[in-house]
């Protein structure tokens, strides 16, 4: 079958369904709307009321305004359960035949100038959609339009959850203390990426952590300002800091089990006025990652060890205010295998799955994922020979949108395999 796919030349698609594939137009026009239109967690407004319209002009059920501007659109199936349903979503909780599946889209975008010069370049000055969430609120339309009209192809019923604010500051959690994994229970959820550190036509899926716990802080260290000519009358706070961030690096080097990946970064360190007067205060903010869950708390504290321990022996003091972001997303056993089976049925390319695809990048799957098992994987959407491989959250970013079509013909394969 020869695809009628834009740039997808490398790609086979013949096993994405017609319905599927003569629904791409639309996922590119929807896709492309939203692009011009990016905005800001819990600002989503306009993004919303678009999805909301649509699901509206297809009869489908849902809710709007959840965790300021969040949806839940609910869809039942027809198809007669059968008795070899999934029975469990873990392999150590024996649970009911499954009645409820979730899948999960964010919608936000970044405080990014869009540098790319398309007909669907974003409209908002200093807002851009460079993370894909466009395409994941598309293939999330598709996906419950195609439900929608396909009903007799699967039992149980399905809740398309379109999620504000993930970047900042993470809808997922208010989403769910709102209570939308319950009226009906969610048993399991699933939800998807588009990944340009992956190529067109590939998987990126695991059991176990998939990205990483993200934890920051900042620190004011707070020492004596004075004439660089005279250091002994001061107490340098720069010199302070420095040994800060270097002694920072010795946690991951000589703390954590060389096995558990963790990394801390300082990434702003601001002090100082002129070259010749030695500053009194510095500032720096980092972050702080890691996939094992038993290390959270651990960093907190030799952080502050450290920095109490150089400032002490200085004779500076410190203010840390230290917080927890989000926690690793980590994949339930049984359902990346549900989602891997999915990807080989669906993708027929030289790399296919990509099963160690770990990132220490974050994302606030992971408290849906604390709560119900589920499964959270990236679809490679990255096209160098089209251009369209810039990274995640550069003002030049965008992916191809054949991924779109995959992103539905994988969901909608989930759902009807989840409730076989």
């Amino acid at each position: 079958m020869v695809s009628t796919f834009p740039n997808s030349s490398s790609v086979d698609l013949s096993r994405i369904r017609l319905s599927i594939r003569s629904l791409q137009p639309q996922l590119v026009e929807w896709r492309r709307r939203l692009h011009q239109q990016p905005e800001l967690g819990f600002q989503e407004k306009l993004t919303a009321e678009f999805v909301s319209e649509k699901l509206q002009e297809w009869g489908i059920e849902h809710k709007i305004g959840i965790a300021h501007t969040g949806i839940v659109a609910t869809i039942k199936g027809n198809k007669v359960p059968s008795t070899d349903a999934i029975n469990r979503v873990s392999l150590n909780s024996p649970l009911p035949t499954p009645q409820v599946l979730a899948i999960r889209a964010d919608m936000d975008a970044l405080p990014i100038q869009e540098l790319n010069e398309v007909p669907y370049k974003s409209q908002h000055d200093g807002v851009m959609h460079a993370c894909g969430h466009d395409g994941h609120t598309a293939i999330a339309l598709g996906t419950a339009y195609h439900l929608q009209q396909h009903r007799q192809d699967f039992s149980g019923t399905v809740k398309i959850i379109f999620q504000p604010a993930e970047e900042s500051p993470g809808g997922a959690k208010p989403m769910i203390e709102a209570g939308v994994l319950k009226n009906p229970d969610v048993d399991a959820i699933i939800g998807l990426h588009l990944w340009n550190n992956l190529p067109l036509g590939t998987v990126g899926v695991r059991a176990g952590a998939l990205m990483a716990a993200v934890e920051c802080f900042n620190c004011t260290i707070l020492g004596k300002g004075g004439h660089g000519a005279l250091p002994h009358q001061t107490v340098d706070s720069v010199v302070v800091s420095a040994q800060i961030v270097n002694a920072l690096q010795t946690i991951v080097a000589r703390n954590v089990n060389p096995i558990d990946s963790a990394v801390v970064t300082v990434g702003e360190l601001h002090a100082g006025t002129k070259r010749n007067v030695i500053a009194d205060t510095a500032r720096m903010s980092a972050t702080v990652r890691y996939f094992n869950p038993s290390l959270k708390g651990f960093f907190k504290e030799r952080v502050e060890q450290i920095i109490a321990g150089i400032c002490q022996s200085h004779g500076a003091s410190y203010h840390l205010e230290y917080w927890s972001l989000y926690p690793p997303v980590i994949n339930d056993i049984r359902m990346a295998e549900l989602v891997r089976s999915v990807a080989e049925e669906v993708l027929e390319t030289s790399m296919g799955i990509a099963p160690e695809c770990q990132t220490m990048a974050a994302e606030d799957m992971s408290f849906f994922l604390q709560e119900v098992p589920g499964c959270y994987f990236f679809l490679g959407s990255a096209n160098s020979a089209k251009d369209l491989a810039y990274p995640h959250h550069h003002p030049r970013f965008d992916f191809d949108e054949t991924a779109l079509a995959m992103g539905v013909e994988i969901f909608i394969r989930c759902v009807e395999k989840y409730f076989i």
